[in-house]
């Protein structure tokens, strides 16, 4: 891959030829690219079933720049069918596998797929809605085996391991360009309805070499196992940008990934680079087998992300572990863009902006704010999408020229390093100062009974808006009033302590008059807080 390479410049390109093609012309075919609990699969064995796969779509009738849903389980079969669609010109749309039905059933008609390739044991998801889905035709099941493609009214039923057999292996790759689509991801639907959001061909490419080669220094030697599963941004990028751009091996795991299977895939495949959200590392200091190198003698890298890291546990990790917690930011519409270093690490902070990207903090009118001063961060780099499917206005929004407003808010420390302050729908005002709920959180996060916890604003009886935490405790603790009053005596003292060198007003502002609590959190399939459910749950609760 060229260092130098210029992700602007508008040219013939499939990405395909660089994540796949380009490992089996370097004499790689018989390395392992994925290797999942019953299978290996090569660099070798994926260009031919690619090959196999993308013949076997335009064989069915789908067309170029044609969708395909995939709802699948992290097996050798996901790489297959993203980048075989890829080849063919087809865009792929990975799916969370952790949606309620009527999501999918949102999504299905929003994105207007004609074909779903889906695991077997998923198919329970969208049983109930099928039949009435205006564009779906065409189901693949993995699993499934049938030989010929029964008919369920009017959709038609393939198998895919029948469908891959019957594919020509020749190696043909449609002609696309590097301005073109390549694949949509829908976003997690932390503040409402998720939507599509459109990256090029090259987008996979420009956050492998930014991110993957030049930050994390990820090589062919490296064995990746990312938590986070493949039909999320963040897993996507760690499970196949980043190894395959450079010829290294990924670990997959079907099924869902906690504490105990984290430490099982660790011992079995001794993976050398480690990927997950910050619940994951909280919930592997609480694994009682923890220890050094999380089950791996080969772990040499950890990276979070998809979420904010508590301070806390990257300390505490490092000390449980013995190696440092890469953190890195980014989002669904532009990838990451923000990250520490690995040799210049500090916690609480995702870092600053990566190779080829700029960030800045803007105010409500887009002017660019100072050092230590909050505001929106607004982004712009290389993987920037190129919008959000039939939202235009979001996108005139988000898409602004070259720069990508996330929505989210941040400061710039005298350092250089950015520091999250929540979601701008997630703020609210207390007294004329805006309170962040990260702040709070994180306050409370640093006492050992809590496991989560959420704030969000609440009116009190004369219409007054006021902090109220909603907290999941551990599994040792119970709900108490005593142990309700703990916790406020230890957050108002962490509060007191940062707002020190502020003002009392700033103290009087974050903390929190009201603690609920909770058996669970409602989160999006990614691991984030969906604090709007909060609001509006709080707000019936309270009419």
């Amino acid at each position: 891959m060229n260092s130098s390479e210029d992700f602007t410049q508008r040219r013939p390109y499939n990405a395909v030829s660089d994540f796949v093609d380009a490992n089996v012309s370097l004499g790689l075919g018989t390395k392992a690219a994925f290797v999942d609990p019953t299978r290996t699969l090569t660099f070798g064995d994926l260009q031919a079933a690619t090959c196999r796969f993308a013949d076997a779509l335009t064989t069915m009738g789908l067309r170029q720049e044609g969708r395909i849903v995939l709802l699948l389980r992290d097996t050798v079969e996901f790489p297959i069918a993203f980048w075989g669609a890829i080849r063919a010109g087809i865009i792929p749309i990975p799916l969370s596998n952790q949606l309620a039905t009527e999501q999918y059933a949102f999504i299905l008609d929003d994105c207007r797929a004609e074909v779903m390739l889906i695991s077997r044991p998923l198919m329970e998801l969208i049983e109930p809605i099928v039949y009435r889905l205006s564009f779906l035709k065409r189901l693949i099941v993995v699993g499934a085996e049938a030989t010929e493609p029964p008919r369920c009214g009017n959709l038609s039923i393939y198998s895919f391991d029948d469908l891959l057999a019957r594919g020509s292996p020749a190696l043909v790759t449609a002609a696309t360009v590097s301005d073109e689509v390549a694949f949509w991801l829908y976003s997690s639907g932390s503040t409402g309805d998720p939507k599509g959001v459109k990256h090029v061909h090259t987008t996979m490419l420009a956050t492998a070499q930014h991110f993957g080669q030049e930050t994390l220094g990820i090589t062919r030697d490296d064995i990746v196992f990312s938590a986070s599963k493949l039909f999320f941004a963040y897993g996507l990028a760690n499970s196949m940008a980043f190894p395959m751009s450079v010829g290294a091996t990924t670990v997959l795991v079907p099924e869902p990934v906690n504490a105990p299977v984290v430490i099982e895939t660790m011992r079995r495949y001794r993976p050398t680079v480690f990927f997950a959200a910050p619940a994951l590392y909280t919930a592997l200091l609480a694994d009682k087998e923890i220890g050094a190198g999380a089950g791996s003698d080969r772990l040499r890298l950890c990276v979070s992300g998809g979420d904010i890291l508590p301070e806390n546990v990257g300390e505490q990790w490092r000390s449980v572990v013995g190696i440092d917690i890469v953190e890195g930011a980014g989002a669904t519409e532009i990838l990451t863009f923000l990250s520490n270093r690995v040799d210049d690490i500090r916690y609480g902070t995702p870092g600053k902006p990566l190779p080829g990207y700029e960030a800045k903090i803007v105010d409500a009118d887009g002017n660019e704010l100072g050092a230590n001063q909050e505001g929106e961060l607004a982004v712009r780099g290389p993987t920037s999408a190129e919008g959000y499917w039939n939202q235009r206005a979001k996108t005139h929004r988000t898409f602004v020229g070259e720069w990508v407003h996330t929505g989210d808010m941040y400061l710039r420390d005298a350092d250089g390093f950015y520091h999250f302050r929540g979601r701008n729908d997630d703020m609210f005002k207390v007294g004329g100062i805006w309170v962040s709920p990260l702040v709070l959180e994180g306050a409370f996060l640093a006492h050992e009974a809590v496991r989560s916890a959420a704030v969000v604003g609440h009116k009190d009886t004369d219409g007054v808006v006021k902090p109220k935490a909603f907290v999941v405790l551990n599994a040792t603790y119970e709900d108490s009033h005593e142990l309700m009053q703990t916790l406020k005596t230890h957050v108002r003292k962490r509060l007191v302590s940062r707002f020190a060198k502020v003002s009392s007003q700033s103290f009087y502002a974050y903390y929190p008059r009201w603690i609920e609590f909770r058996r669970e959190l409602p989160m999006t399939a990614s691991g984030k807080i969906q604090r709007y459910k909060l609001r509006q749950e709080d707000g019936a609760a309270s009419a």
